[in-house]
């Protein structure tokens, strides 16, 4: 016997079942409306009594979009008393939790078009520019609060980079850069210190960005980890003497890649892991210069002259201050790294920016997005194994 085989249409199941609940909001909201009319006018409509404050004259139809989609709403009109709700604001044409929906997908990174485009879309309305703008400014000043916010506690090591942005400059579109900065607190937790634009990345633009950090009470440095930028190693130098600074591993691996041939890349990469494999940085120097001495007998000069030059500064971290439980974790910028692709998935959207102020509070609310979602749940380091030396830094 065939057994009977029951198909639903799903998009018409959907779609039913939308205007079912559409339709149920509004009935409710409607009959609340009522209940509040009723209750200004000390009686219901066409009752009589002696306690009536008020008298019913009609009622004027109201758009509303809430999350079950748009709505047509009967305000009741009074006669004698003004009719104030407190089902919904006056002059409020969204509920909040939808202004709060499109703000989040915006500052996630979504471009204001493909905003107006899913308004459109999910609930038949769209938001006028004017109220983005006025609920952004609420955002940012949220978002300047935070960036000013007193550093509390000590952060043995620090991560600084760069991540660079197109915005209007002197009546051109100029390449300026965000600086970033984030830290290993006594905690263990990371947490970004600071976001701010950097113009050309030179060491006057690292000063005053380490400047404003340490006047929000950054302490405790014993590491600072970034690529090789002369004007951010010379700024930590000067104002953070008491930390060490820590080259990008990576970053230093590919700049000596780049001066080998294809034929000896393989060999070289090789050779370079081996290096940062030692348990020790002599080891690890006297590996480095065996490899350098092998590279010049492969007449890979260049690239020699790379690793000699820079072997020193790429192995800080192998010195017997740091945990070897550490080693890994801070001997790379790849923590910020993957920070700053977040951060130009967020500037891609939109090309380039008019302004300083408005390239930077989208990619501040864009790192505090993904850090909250990310970072806040877990510990990153025991940082208990660095010993009670912690506090006499800087």
């Amino acid at each position: 016997m065939s057994q009977q085989i029951l198909q639903v249409d799903q998009a018409m199941l959907e779609t039913t079942l939308d205007r079912m609940v559409r339709k149920t909001v509004e009935e409710t909201l409607n009959a609340m409306l009522d209940a509040e009319a009723d209750e200004i006018a000390g009686a219901t409509r066409y009752e009589r009594s002696d306690g009536r404050r008020a008298y019913r004259a009609g009622h004027y139809e109201r758009e509303l979009t809430v999350k079950a989609g748009r709505m047509s709403l009967k305000v009741p009109k009074l006669k004698g008393a003004i009719f104030s709700s407190a089902v919904i604001e006056r002059y409020r044409r969204r509920e909040e939790s939808v202004e709060e929906a499109l703000i989040d997908m915006y500052l996630a990174g979504v471009s204001t078009r493909q905003v107006d485009d899913v308004s459109q879309l999910l609930w038949g309305d769209r938001m006028p520019s004017q109220t983005l703008s006025d609920k952004l400014k609420k955002v940012y000043a949220g978002i300047d609060a935070w960036r000013e916010r007193p550093l509390t506690q000590d952060y043995p090591y620090v991560f600084m980079d760069g991540v660079w942005h197109k915005r209007c400059w002197g009546g051109s579109v100029e390449n300026v850069s965000v600086l970033v900065a984030i830290g290993v607190g006594a905690d263990g937790r990371r947490e970004v210190l600071a976001v701010a634009e950097g113009m050309k990345e030179d060491a006057e633009s690292w000063r005053e960005f380490i400047t404003g950090m340490i006047a929000r009470g950054l302490k405790g440095v014993r590491l600072v980890t970034g690529d090789r930028c002369a004007g951010l190693v010379a700024a930590v130098g000067e104002l953070l003497p008491q930390a060490r600074y820590q080259r990008c591993m990576v970053h230093f691996e590919r700049n000596v890649l780049a001066k080998v041939n294809p034929r000896n890349r393989e060999w070289a990469a090789d050779a370079l892991k081996a290096v940062f494999a030692m348990e020790s940085r002599d080891k690890a120097l006297e590996k480095a210069e065996s490899v350098a001495a092998e590279m010049e007998s492969r007449k890979l000069r260049e690239a020699a002259k790379c690793l000699r030059e820079g072997i020193g500064e790429t192995t800080t971290y192998l010195l017997d201050d740091y945990p070897r439980e550490h080693r890994r974790r801070i001997r790379t910028n790849n923590m910020i790294e993957r920070l700053n692709r977040e951060i130009r998935r967020r500037t891609r959207v939109v090309g380039s920016f008019p302004d300083g102020r408005s390239a930077l509070m989208p990619v501040c609310a864009r790192v505090r997005y993904v850090t909250s979602s990310e970072w806040s749940t877990r510990r990153y380091l025991d940082m208990s194994r660095l010993g009670e030396n912690v506090h006499e830094a800087n």
